[in-house]
């Protein structure tokens, strides 16, 4: 008999839910994983009205047209990431409804909507000093005045090309990097958040 398939996160064998009950109770950067998020691809013109009036529908708002800003609702967000490119992610497990809806919304239309859900990881950095940590890595200027709440960017981190999304003005930072690179990334941010005190938390 056939084993049912176990969905295994990409830093499973971290064990970081055992971790955290270890972690520092006063760390200045908090570390997670959030695995299994929802990301769909999503390319099309957003000049044209019935395809962003499409797209609305199915989201309860408008994509971001601005460079690099974040558009949300519902419990779904729209990161840009080009003049006809976005990545629309949300809670584990709606990948398949969502996809589904775009596609028949925009049936007809110049579009393309594929489920990368299980192309990337995301990894949480948090904590007062989550933005010095990042910053160790990134040419990115993450200074408060440049890059805030509601940001998001597409940049190298370390040796890892990520996106990266600032979600609070903690700070907290969500990164998408790919399945292949997250085990290198997150020994990386480990030892780059050392001096400020590490915690492992369960996202």
């Amino acid at each position: 008999m056939v084993e049912p398939y176990q969905r295994r996160s990409a830093l499973a064998h971290k064990s970081l839910i055992a971790r955290a009950s270890e972690s520092h109770p006063d760390a200045g950067v908090r570390l997670s994983e959030n695995a299994f998020r929802c990301q769909i691809a999503l390319r099309g013109n957003a000049g044209d009205p019935s395809f962003s009036a499409a797209v609305a529908q199915i989201l309860g708002f408008d994509l971001p047209t601005t460079p690099n800003r974040v558009s949300s609702g519902c419990g779904v967000a729209a990161l840009w990431l080009g003049p006809d490119e976005w990545l629309i992610v949300g809670e584990p497990g709606r990948e398949t409804a969502l996809s589904g809806d775009l596609r028949r919304a925009l049936s007809g239309q110049h579009h393309a909507v594929v489920d990368v859900s299980e192309a990337r990881t995301v990894l949480v950095v948090a904590g007062r000093n989550a933005r010095d940590c990042l910053q160790k890595g990134t040419p990115l200027d993450l200074h408060a005045r440049v890059f805030q709440t509601g940001h998001c960017a597409q940049t190298p981190l370390s040796k890892a090309n990520v996106i990266l999304h600032q979600t609070a003005d903690e700070p907290r930072y969500e990164i998408y990097v790919t399945i292949s690179f997250a085990d290198y990334l997150w020994n990386w941010l480990e030892r780059a958040a050392l001096e400020y005190g590490l915690a492992v938390t369960d996202a």
